[in-house]
């Protein structure tokens, strides 16, 4: 039973990574928290049903296309909805990435429908037993394509020339800009990054639940954006950190407590931490030691 529990807090947590991920790496390069991020992670979702029922799609496939179709919608959010706003007070901008959520979730309502859709498996799901727990293949498709992605944006991030400019312009963005960086197209990078790892998380979850819908970014981005206040604001490893730690104690949670206090339980949580680590696990005086 108890591994059964860690088992499901471990993929829950995974995917709120990989949203939470888009969260921190635009608050390190721009300072502000891009609220529409998790109507990207429904759109995710979206195009996961679209690239389901058109059929003969291998699975490495579409999620290959569904994090090209996020991250491109990432790069057009950045371009018209917050690259002309750099320069405003922060509150001008969170108005704006209002109405960005509001868009993408109305926009999604009117293409893809209100209603609740069942997705296309893409791969027959088996269900394994080991010992006293119980891992279907949907789990393990999940956990390995999370794991999988978070290495590769470790590796980009620190050894890459695009990631080292990502750091450059997240510990300063004009000095960055002065030696010759173009800082549009970093940021534009960073916003194709963080959205196609959220495109991802939401293809996984859309398959792992078989359930899309256009108002299912809301919480879910929610959640991500405490798991990335928990481990850090603008840090990497604090928003994978946080995850991983919120996905098991709302995994618990649900379990001993109640089955659908899963949101306060994880809000909660967020109040508990802050009170006494206000910055996160791995923020500090010095916030610039935390970023991307």
């Amino acid at each position: 039973m108890l591994i059964q529990i860690i088992v499901n807090g471990l993929t829950q947590g995974c995917i709120y990574a990989l949203i939470a991920l888009g969260y921190s790496m635009v608050y390190g390069s721009l300072r502000f928290i891009n609220f529409a991020h998790g109507d990207v992670y429904m759109w995710g979702a979206c195009f996961a049903l679209i690239f389901a029922r058109i059929g003969n799609i291998p699975f490495i496939a579409a999620l290959f296309l569904t994090m090209l179709c996020t991250g491109t919608v990432g790069v057009a959010l950045e371009f018209l909805a917050y690259r002309r706003l750099r320069n405003v007070p922060r509150v001008v901008v969170t108005a704006s990435a209002l109405g960005a959520s509001i868009v993408l979730s109305n926009l999604a309502r009117v293409l893809v429908g209100a209603e609740t859709y069942a997705v296309p498996a893409f791969f027959e799901t088996k269900y394994y037993n080991i010992g006293n727990v119980v891992i279907n293949s949907m789990q393990f498709a999940l956990l390995g394509c999370s794991l999988a992605l978070m290495l590769i944006l470790n590796w980009f991030i620190t050894s890459t020339k695009y990631g080292r400019a990502i750091r450059a312009t997240s510990e300063n963005m004009d000095v960055t800009s002065l030696m010759g960086v173009n800082t549009n197209r970093v940021v534009s990078i960073t916003f194709f990054v963080g959205s196609a790892l959220a495109g991802a998380a939401g293809m996984l979850v859309a398959i792992y639940y078989d359930a899309v819908y256009s108002t299912m970014g809301y919480m879910a981005g929610m959640k991500a954006f405490t798991s990335a206040i928990l481990g850090g604001i603008g840090s990497i490893p604090g928003a994978m950190l946080g995850s991983l730690l919120l996905g098991q104690i709302e995994s618990f949670g649900t379990t001993y407590i109640s089955s659908s206090m899963g949101p306060a339980i994880s809000f909660a949580t967020l109040i508990i931490v802050l009170l006494f680590r206000p910055t996160g696990f791995f923020g500090g005086k010095d916030a610039s030691a935390n970023r991307v």
